[in-house]
Parts: C-alpha cells; structure tokens; sequence
C-alpha cells in the first residue's frame, strides 16, 4: 500500500498510520474526528459514572486512558473505548457494597481475565454468533443510544427542542456543503455559540457533573491480597470481562463490515485487557469498546486509522482538565443532536424491509436479541439469548432434515430383507426420532440400515442405533449398518455398545 493513498487501510498496519501524518488533510480528518468524538464523550463519560455510582472524574479517566491504551494495543483501528454503560452496571455493585477502591481491583483483574481469554482465542468464538444475532445487536444498540437522549428532552425549555432541531439539520446539511469539517463537530460550535450570545438558560454539560481539574495519577486499590477479595471481585470482574470482549468484538466486526477491512480480533481481545488494566492503574473504572462514538468516529467523521482513537483521548483530557469551564457550556441540545443523527445511522433500516422475505427463523432470532437486550440494557445477556434462540431454531430445523426411506428386497434364493436408507445430519435432536422410524413387526428376520448418506455427529446418535439393534434383537432379527463414513465409524466403534439405549 503506498503511503500516498487517499484513504488508507483501517487494518492495523503501521503504514495507514505513516500515511496520515505524511498527510496534511488525512491529518486533519483525524484530529478532528478525534476532536468531536472527544466532545461526546464528555456527558457519556460522566452519565456512566453516576449509573456506577462513582465520581465523574473515574469515568472521564477511564475514557482518556482506555482510548490512548487501545489507540496502541487494540486490533481494530479507529474503534473507540472507554467507559460504557454495560461495564458500569456490572461494577456498580461493587462501588455501591465495597466502595471504589475494590471497584478499581475489580477492573483490573477483568482486565486480567480479558487477556487471558484474549490469548486462549475467545474471539474465534465470534464465528459462532449468526447474522440475525448481529443484526438485532446492532438495531438494540440503535434504539439503546436513542434511548438515553430522551431524558435530555424531558421537562426541559422549549428551547432545547429548537435547537435539537437546528443541530439536526445542520449535521445533515454540512455534508452537502463541505466534507471538510464533519456536520456533528459544526452543530456543536454553532449552537453552543448560539447558546452563549443568546444568554440562553438551557441544559449544558457542566450540569451533568464535575469536570476534574488535575491529570489522572497512579492509582493502587488499597483492598487486602487475599483469597477472600478475590472471592468477593472475581464474579464481578468476569462478569465484566465476558460484557466487556463481547460488546468490544461485535463493535469489531461491525466495524469491519462498515469499512470493508479486516482486523485482529485476537489482539482487540487482550487489547482490551491490557487496556483495562491500565485504566484500574489510573483509578478509572474500566470500559469497552463504544459502538456511538466508534460510528460518529467512522461514519461521521471518515476516520480510519489509530491517529483518531489517540486524539480522541488526548482531547478528551485537554478538553476537561484546560478547557472545561469552556466545554461545561456546551448545550446537551447540541450531543443529543448528534446521538440522534448516530442512533438512525446505526439502525439496520434494511432489515425491517427484509422482514416479510427473510426466514421466520432469522426474524424471530433478531427480534428477539431487540428485545431481550433492550429489556435488559445489557447487550452480553441480549446475544446470549440470540444465540441460543438461533442454536435451537436451528436444530428444529435440522432435526426435521433426516429422512428414513423403507424398501423391501427379494433375493434370488427368495429370502427377503428390509434395507432401510437414512438420509441427513443425525445429532441429539434428530437422532430422537429415529428409533420411531422402523417397522419393527412387520420387518423380515435381516434388517439393512444404509448410513451412506447420513454422519453421525454425538453419542446419542450412536444410542439410538444401539436401541433400533437392540429392539430388533429382542424379536429375533439381525441388524446390519453399513455406509459409515470414517468419522462415523470411528465414533460408532468407539462407542456402540457402551451406552444405555431404552
């Protein structure tokens, strides 16, 4: 790849990076995608904080130390992680019965648990999550962002309304004016200027909480090292692990799928542990990869490359820590404008189009990972559900795949045999009704079950035929299998004979 191409790879190589700083206006795209996604972070940061029932400045450190760590560590550039809701209700527990030094222990040792999985290869596991699961994952996270705009509309100056309104046609209208400067970076400046000439009294971010006014230190968590804290955080921190790489790797993938780029999940994985761990080292409290700001850094903004992920954490701190009294002004109106414009982005509009062609199956697989996650709040338990919903909806469908086909057969001597043919997978689910499927009564004394066209995936399989022999036995008749494939074979061989069939 040259150095001088006009838009570089978002995969991890270090070439994207040497052409974006030999590049004036590559540069600047990043820089000031970094810049708004900083800005937006601000009120997310300290929202999350409050869910977890910690001070303000651990989720903005936490947001400053995650995004500079993965800019580094993390195996998809131009994603953004910090301090995200889901992580915050898996701590806050912690904060609320054992306070913030063992919510800090907490995050570190998730962080620890997050390599550790990272290295063992959880994120091939990602293979195993359908399409439908992703699609419903990523329309809950939609309706989710635009969710948590609503209570920054709710009993607020009518004013607020307005200028949402403006915000939102400026972000629509800038694009089509220049793409110099992304449309959510302007609504920003011209509203919050808007706000300060006019001497408007609206909601801004200052009233969301304290901005802290020092750098983040070295933080040790004074808790005992002992078995008995490890009991108490371990549940917690796995917890978080689990949410954690779960939320960051589909954010990944969807990333890809945006950009058309492959990336490195493995490396996202203990990335992101590594990350954690050092954000517990800061006294921040932890997080994951944000698919809002990851799509108003990508989508919004253009960016595609780590530079964006490093400024938006280094602006994060400059803005909060040199310019806060500056950025307290900034009108919520302004990043609920912004959140709304990356709620309908991020929507799979497509889907609902889809939803009359696509399989029954796949629709109730995605409706149900919507709804179970927006219950919830919690995308780890709404994927899981997904999953697991698609796994047996799947296996019905499967199930009812396997056909069983009955011919009698006269041989030359006049001696007549009954040759069954067994077509399809045969696993647990349709192995059941295999037993139901011979004439045990009305067959001759020799019975020939062709397995040619079948495998035979587990040992209930193998049960099932032990018990079709074993019937068949019991009446007088001989039972012969053949057409085993080899891996049929050997577990057939393996097991046939060891296992109570009824």
């Amino acid at each position: 790849m040259s150095t001088h191409a006009v838009s570089p790879p978002v995969g991890a190589s270090k070439d994207s990076v040497r052409a974006v700083l030999r590049s004036p206006s590559l540069l600047r795209r990043e820089v000031i995608a970094g810049l708004v996604v900083a800005l937006a972070l601000i009120p997310e940061a300290i929202s999350f904080s409050i869910l977890a029932g910690v001070d303000p400045r651990l989720g903005l450190f936490a947001s400053f130390t995650m995004a500079v760590s993965i800019a580094f560590l993390g195996g998809r550039p131009a994603m953004i992680s910090a301090a995200t809701g889901a992580v915050a209700l898996v701590v806050a527990p912690v904060a609320l019965n054992y306070g913030v030094d063992y919510l800090v222990a907490t995050v570190i040792l998730a962080g620890v648990f997050q390599v550790i999985l990272g290295v063992a290869g959880a994120a091939r596991l990602m293979r195993f999550i359908p399409r439908s699961v992703m699609v419903g994952f990523v329309n809950a996270l939609a309706i989710l962002i635009f969710e948590a705009q609503i209570h920054h509309m709710v009993h607020v100056p009518w004013m607020v309304y307005l200028f949402i309104a403006v915000g939102l046609g400026i972000i629509v209208a800038t694009p089509k004016i220049t793409k110099i400067v992304p449309g959510p970076l302007v609504a920003i400046v011209v509203l919050t200027g808007a706000a300060l000439v006019g001497g408007f009294d609206l909601p801004n971010v200052s009233d969301q909480g304290d901005l802290p006014n020092s750098l983040p230190a070295r933080f040790f968590p004074n808790v005992p090292l002992t078995f008995e804290t490890f009991q108490i955080i371990a549940p917690y921190a796995l917890a978080m692990a689990l949410v954690g790489l779960l939320e960051s790797l589909l954010t990944a993938k969807l990333v890809d799928d945006i950009t058309d780029t492959h990336s490195n999940k493995t490396r996202e994985a203990w990335g992101q542990g590594a990350a954690n761990v050092i954000t517990g080292f800061f006294g921040g409290m932890g997080g994951c990869a944000m698919i809002g700001q990851t799509m108003i850094n990508v989508k919004a903004s253009g960016a595609r490359t780590r530079v964006s992920t490093f400024m938006a954490g280094v602006l994060l701190l400059v803005l909060v820590v040199g310019l806060g009294d500056i950025v307290g002004q900034i009108p919520m109106a302004a990043l609920v404008a912004v959140m709304i414009i990356v709620s309908v982005g991020t929507f799979d509009w497509h889907s609902l189009r889809m939803i009359r062609t696509m399989p029954k199956s796949e629709t109730t697989v995605m409706v149900t990972t919507v709804v179970v996650v927006v219950a919830t709040h919690n995308l780890a338990i709404g994927v899981a559900v997904g999953v697991l919903v698609a796994m047996v909806l799947f296996a019905r469908r499967v199930a009812h795949l396997v056909n069983v086909e009955r011919e009698l057969i006269e041989r030359p001597d006049g001696s007549t045999y009954a040759h069954y043919t067994v077509t399809g997978e045969l696993f647990f689910a349709s192995s059941n009704d295999l037993y139901s499927q011979f004439e045990y009564a009305d067959d001759p004394d020799e019975i020939l079950v062709d397995l040619t066209h079948s495998h035979i995936w587990d040992a209930s399989t193998v049960a099932a035929l032990d018990g079709v022999t074993n019937k068949y036995a019991h009446k007088g008749k001989q039972v012969e299998i053949i057409g085993l494939n080899d891996p049929s074979a050997h577990i057939h061989g393996r097991l046939t004979g060891q296992l109570a069939s009824h």
